[in-house]
């Protein structure tokens, strides 16, 4: 019975599998508010949008409520509008409230809606008979102004990720093993589907297996880095158009000895690759990931070729981005391919 394939190290959409469990200082996390803030699901993030607005609100509404309640506007307020009538003459022409027309705390809380947002609405007014009401004001400014550049800030950044840009940068879904300048490689197709490029472009790959030192210590999930080609020269791309990225499996190359017969045979084999660069629009460093399980690699096949001129231009299609055809390829590792051209 086939054995069960490991689970995957990196999801091809570039999602690390990996669940962070038994974290017992949690408090970390609140010494960075914003980044906390930003990688927070989107019905959480509007959730605290809304909440931080209407609780600072209801703080300053209570706050305002509580300096009418205490020089008195509340009852000249409910006064007045017993007796509507009550002349210009006596006490109440005297009487100068903090903040005029608080008569209720909904009053009061429509006014640090206001003096918050900066409607001004012109119903309600400071006066200066309370330097405390003075104050309050100032404060409530200040708060408001921080509360806007925290959440619009984290909102900003929400829509502009970088991993957002990464969605229009796709790998072929399969990776092919053939003969290139008469040696096995590893290939694997890379696109990038926006006509804005991505700047100082660079891709690496990475192995991903459980290994086992002479001590006897077990690394679950050893990461080994791979030496790669491109077009190009270099870990640097061009990517204007889908290139052929390309792993020549030499005896340095942790493929050395895998053959089509075992290939399958290693469930715990897993290619990473690695796509990183600069988005040319924004400036913002972007990063798009993929890996390749044992089943995903095809043997003795080759990508098609998807770049044709036409009318003084170069066309790209798409459609035939993964697709693949056979060529001759030896049935034998790197190793027995390399023993064999030594000995003839």
């Amino acid at each position: 019975r086939a054995r069960e394939r490991r689970a995957r190290f990196v999801g091809k959409n570039g999602a690390c599998n990996v669940a962070h469990k038994n974290i017992r200082e949690q408090g970390r996390f609140l010494q960075d508010v914003f980044t906390t803030l930003v990688d927070l699901k989107w019905p959480h993030t509007l959730l605290i949008f809304t909440m931080s607005f209407l609780c600072s609100w209801l703080l300053f509404g209570m706050v305002w409520w509580l300096i009418a309640f205490a020089h008195g506007d509340l009852d000249h307020s409910t006064r007045l509008q017993r007796d509507p009538g009550e002349g210009a003459a006596g006490p109440a022409a005297s009487f100068v409230p903090c903040v005029t027309s608080i008569h209720s705390f909904t009053s009061a809380f429509l006014f640090s809606i206001e003096v918050q947002v900066t409607i001004g609405f012109g119903g309600r007014m400071v006066t200066e008979e309370c330097p405390a009401a003075i104050l309050v004001l100032i404060v409530q400014n200040i708060v408001g102004l921080v509360i806007n550049a925290i959440m619009l800030g984290c909102i900003f950044m929400k829509t502009a990720q970088a991993h957002r840009r990464a969605e229009t940068l796709i790998f072929s879904k399969h990776a092919v093993i053939a003969l290139r300048e008469g040696k096995l490689c590893f290939m694997l197709r890379v696109g990038d589907l926006r006509k804005s490029m991505i700047i100082s472009a660079t891709i690496r790959m990475q192995v991903v297996k459980k290994t086992s030192s002479l001590e006897g210590e077990v690394v679950p999930l050893n990461q080994i880095d791979i030496q790669m080609e491109n077009p190009v020269g270099g870990n640097s791309i061009f990517l204007v158009s889908p290139l052929i990225i390309y792993h020549v499996i030499d005896k340095n190359s942790p493929l050395y000895d895998i053959s089509p017969l075992n290939l399958h045979h290693h469930e715990d084999l897993e290619i990473i690759v690695i796509l990183e660069g600069v988005v040319e629009t924004t400036g913002i460093t972007t990063q798009a990931r993929t890996s390749y399980l044992a089943d995903e690699i095809l043997w003795g096949q080759r990508f098609v070729p998807i770049v044709a001129e036409e009318d003084g231009q170069y066309s790209v299609d798409y459609s035939k981005f993964g697709n693949t055809v056979k060529v001759p390829t030896p049935s034998c590792t790197a190793r027995q391919l390399e023993e064999d051209e030594s000995i003839m």
